[in-house]
């Protein structure tokens, strides 16, 4: 009997562990999905305000940090641009989505710093 509650206690715990990490990543990407959706009505503040929740509440999600870049940039914001960049591809070095944005990112700002104008 004693095997069986050991058992269950490790199974309880075993959920209790996983869970919010798993809960944290699920709250991230609805924040970043209804971040995209404001965006697209070209609601720039709130889309910030809902990546950087995301952020807070899961910070390992790269999507999020990605998606942060690009409204930093879009509002002229580019060494937080660059920052977020490179957070999203530290965290997900493989991402191409990501990695194009920031090359991308990086294209536009080198021809802009070389601009004599």
């Amino acid at each position: 009997m004693n095997r069986k509650l050991v058992f269950a206690l490790a199974l309880v715990l075993a959920f209790a562990v996983a869970t919010p990490h798993a809960d944290a990543r699920s709250d991230a990407k609805a924040q970043v999905e209804f971040g995209i959706e404001v965006a697209l009505r070209g609601l720039w503040q709130e889309a910030m305000y809902r990546w950087q929740r995301a952020i807070e509440l899961d910070p390992t999600y790269a999507p999020a940090w990605n998606n942060l870049g690009i409204a930093f940039e879009h509002e002229g914001r580019f060494d937080e641009a660059r920052e977020a960049y490179e957070t999203a591809l530290d965290l997900e070095p493989d991402n191409l989505h990501i990695e194009t944005n920031y090359d991308l990112f990086l294209e536009v700002n080198d021809r802009d710093s070389q601009d004599p104008r």
